[in-house]
């Protein structure tokens, strides 16, 4: 798959780090129900190509928390909600469980940043997601392992977190299970670096990883 359409807020930085926006995403899983024999899906939205950061970029829904959501984790919930409704037309029950699922942190090198937590959370029934048409111009329910092979054959663009995730799920057979599975696993901000000396030879590395710098 070729380079994808990088937004201005994507230039690289050359000065000292900025400071991450604190920013909220909903995985929303899609119920069983009387398919209790469909394969785990995973809600995608497609970002405009008008957008200053990932343009044409399909994400899960989410955006920047605003000083109404609060602060805190009730600030990030608040605005993952307020964003899947926003991006996608999905309003979540007062009631529904979201769970902490991963924390991304941009990289240094890159001009906006965000603190991204990403919630898993399971859909109402017969809500078909609808785009605003102004962030998002596209959605979709997506099994993870289709998605993830739209990305390699070139048929969608993903970031590095929404691949890393969807790689998360692969072993899930439904919702149900993705969901028992977190609900108790703590979870760690991730910052990816990008290494290399070169703009050929860049690549992303994460904590963990044997050439992760200290």
């Amino acid at each position: 798959m070729g380079e994808r359409k990088r937004g201005s807020a994507e230039a690289p930085n050359l000065g000292e780090p900025s400071t991450p926006r604190p920013s909220a995403s909903v995985v929303l899983l899609r119920r069983g129900g009387k398919h209790a024999d469909r394969a785990l899906e995973v809600l995608l939205v497609k970002r405009t190509e008008e957008a200053k950061f990932m343009p044409g970029v399909w994400v899960f829904p989410g955006g920047g928390v605003d000083a109404a959501d609060g602060s805190g984790e009730a600030g990030h919930r608040a605005c993952a909600v307020r964003e899947l409704e926003e991006e996608a037309g999905i309003a979540l029950p007062g009631d529904e469980e979201l769970i902490l699922f991963s924390r991304w942190i941009t990289p240094e090198v890159v001009s906006r940043r965000f603190d991204a937590w990403f919630f898993l959370a399971m859909a109402p029934a017969h809500t078909p997601p609808e785009p605003d048409g102004i962030e998002t111009t596209d959605a979709g329910w997506f099994e993870p392992r289709a998605a993830l092979g739209a990305q390699e054959a070139g048929e969608l663009a993903l970031s590095f977190p929404t691949i890393h995730q969807l790689g998360m799920l692969l072993p899930f057979a439904g919702s149900g299970a993705v969901i028992e599975a977190f609900r108790d696993r703590p979870v760690e901000p991730i910052l990816p670096k990008v290494v290399g000396s070169s703009q050929e030879d860049h690549r992303v590395v994460l904590p963990g990883d044997p050439d992760y710098p200290i």
